[in-house]
């Protein structure tokens, strides 16, 4: 035993002891099957029968691998070696992380530094080379693309690091020892089958089902959003991409200061000098090509395995299925290779959205069909005539998606639910614009300031009409007084299709679900669909021309897409957005403006900058 040194014969004997014996037990429970039944429950978990092999004991975790280093002898007697302390250390990182090269040395040439104990490091090319004598995670590196027969305004360079080296790196990460889940499992609860955490849904056991006997499931879920990562340089616009696996628990996960996301590349976004109408398929086809080189290796170890060590130090056989993708209604529709008149997980088109009927899912494999057979007939580098014959069948144009070889991908199924842009953003773009034209902006205003301060909530003292943008959670707080607010005001039905809406957006939150639950949430938004003719008759809903009589909203359909996801992919809330905006604000933005803006080595700095900033 790797816990308490007792001999056994057979290794069956040692599975046996150290699933029984909770002091040599040391790979976590799951929290779904910690938790005590409550008055009146009946609660009853259990294990996929073929998962979660250990393939060795007592081997390197990530941060033993850091250890293993030129200066480890050093770092035993002061742990901030090359630096003389903490307090050097800390100076260190400020500097490295908010100002240039020219701009440090600047800074330790001024007299008040000289005036007092100096820091160990003389010269910013000395900090530099203390800073890469720190232990380093996975490299950061930059490849130049080429664009065959089309003209780039500019060179394309992905800057990228290895996907599968940046997953090992967080599932050896001993930061999460407690918080893992290696097996799927089930949770019954009065007889209902209960969704949680990814490793609760079905889509798990699916996988664990196709897998060798013992095989570890490593899920890996990206996220991604368009962002301007410079404002001096041009303004260049970047969609940085995100990576996490669902072994960790989603509440530990959801925090952007426990750091279980790491950016794993930065996609670039060519300027093609040509036809404008097929520009933007052409950006299209590069993020796809960008992505399959990235994600290579993920893909070679979701179909055959690889060896992978877990915070404990066991060694694991771990397959690399990706299981979900946060992504806003555009990089959906990009991802899925749909245009944009098309449901990206629907076979709904423009004139159905909203109508409230459930559609068939747009499925990865009847997608990957239709672009073979029309690969067929013409040569997708025809990009006109291609894209001309795509948007027939509602594609975009994008001939080789990069989720098409990697295997268990499904749009169908890894899009999952998102929070932010589907429910909070929608409310705000829509649902508040309707109580504003029935109520009326000043009288919606005053009703806000009237209400009472409460802690943790914002009191919107001045109103909300004057608000163009807000967070989610203010979108969250208005949500929680909204239906009372316009209440005596509004219509009885126009009220009860907010209420309708408010409901599921607060039903959708839930960490937990049963089919029961599931289909108390469908029920409210189909109330909403039940009275929505309230909305079109207060006129309520507007655009520049006048009323609009349809309710046409492409994430109001994608609300219909819920009841299906859930019972896939575990609770939506675990997939929201909020964690890679945080992401987006706080450490995408920094290295690029830290760089000295010339274009010929702009990449390459950019590199060094975040391999610092890594270390």
């Amino acid at each position: 035993c790797p816990t308490c040194s007792t001999p056994f014969g057979r290794v069956e004997e040692l599975c046996t002891h150290l699933t029984d014996d909770p002091r040599c037990n040391v790979v976590p429970i799951p929290h779904a099957l910690r938790q005590p039944a409550g008055p009146d429950e009946d609660r009853m978990g259990r294990y996929h029968k073929k998962s979660g092999s250990i393939y060795g004991f007592n081997r390197p975790n990530t941060f033993e691998r850091m250890k293993a280093h030129d200066y480890e002898t050093a770092r035993e007697h002061n742990v901030y070696y090359p630096f003389s302390g903490r307090e050097e250390w800390e100076l260190a990182k400020f500097l490295i992380e908010n100002l240039n090269q020219g701009q440090i040395s600047r800074f330790l040439k001024l007299l008040w530094v000289k005036a007092r104990q100096q820091p160990t490091f003389k010269t910013a090319s000395q900090l530099i080379t203390f800073m890469d004598a720190l232990p380093k995670g996975p490299p950061w590196r930059c490849t130049t693309i080429e664009t065959e027969g089309y003209v780039t305004a500019h060179p394309v360079h992905l800057i990228w690091r290895d996907a599968l080296e940046v997953t090992k790196h967080i599932f050896g990460n001993p930061v999460f020892a407690n918080d893992m889940e290696f097996d799927p499992y089930e949770v019954i609860v009065n007889g209902e089958r209960e969704y949680g955490e990814w490793m609760s849904s079905l889509r798990a056991h699916d996988i664990q089902d196709e897998l060798p006997r013992g095989a570890t499931i490593v899920p890996i879920v990206l996220a991604s959003d368009k962002t301007p990562v410079t404002r001096q340089t041009g303004g260049l616009e970047m969609h940085p991409t995100f990576l996490t696996i669902a072994n960790i628990r989603s509440d530990i996960r959801m925090k952007a200061t426990a750091h279980a996301w790491s950016c794993i590349a930065y996609m670039p976004i060519p300027q093609y000098i040509c036809n404008p109408e097929f520009s933007s398929l052409l950006q299209a086809r590069m993020w796809h090509r960008c992505m399959d080189i990235v994600c290579e290796n993920l893909k070679h170890a979701a179909a055959v395995g690889t060896s992978m060590v877990d915070p404990l130090g066991f060694l694991r056989y771990g397959f690399t299925p990706l299981v979900a993708y946060t992504a806003d209604l555009p990089e959906q529709q990009m991802i899925t290779c749909v245009s944009k008149n098309a449901s990206p997980v629907t076979l709904a088109i423009q004139p159905q959205f909203g109508d409230g009927k459930v559609y068939e899912p747009r499925t990865g494999q009847g997608t990957l069909k239709a672009l073979e057979e029309l690969g067929r007939r013409i040569d997708p580098w025809k990009v006109q005539e291609f894209q001309e014959a795509a948007k027939a069948l509602y594609l975009s144009g994008v001939h080789l998606p990069f989720w098409n070889n990697w295997r268990f991908a499904d749009p169908a199924i890894f899009l999952s639910p998102e929070l932010l842009h589907t429910c909070h953003k929608f409310f705000f773009d829509h649902v508040l614009k309707w109580c504003k034209e029935v109520v009326g902006a000043d009288e919606l205003d005053t009703r806000f300031r009237s209400q009472h301060k409460r802690t943790g909530t914002r009191h919107f003292g001045q109103g909300i009409s004057h608000v163009q943008q807000m967070t989610g959670r203010e979108h969250r707080d208005i949500q929680r007084t909204i239906v009372p607010t316009i209440a005596g005001v509004a219509n009885p039905d126009f009220v009860r299709a907010v209420r309708a809406l408010v409901d599921f957006i607060y039903k959708a939150q839930s960490p937990t679900f049963t089919p029961s639950s599931i289909a108390d949430m469908a029920s409210s938004l189909q109330e909403f669909h039940e009275f929505k003719h309230a909305i079109l008759h207060a006129e309520a809903r507007r655009g520049s021309s006048g009323p609009i009589e349809h309710f046409a909203i492409p994430k109001l359909e994608l609300l219909a897409s819920f009841a299906r996801a859930i019972p896939q992919l575990g609770s939506i809330i675990q997939f929201t957005a909020d964690v890679s905006e945080r992401m987006l604000i706080t450490q995408c933005k920094n290295p690029f403006e830290r760089t000295s803006h010339q274009r010929a080595t702009f990449t390459q700095q950019v590199v060094r900058l975040l391999d610092r900033e890594e270390t």
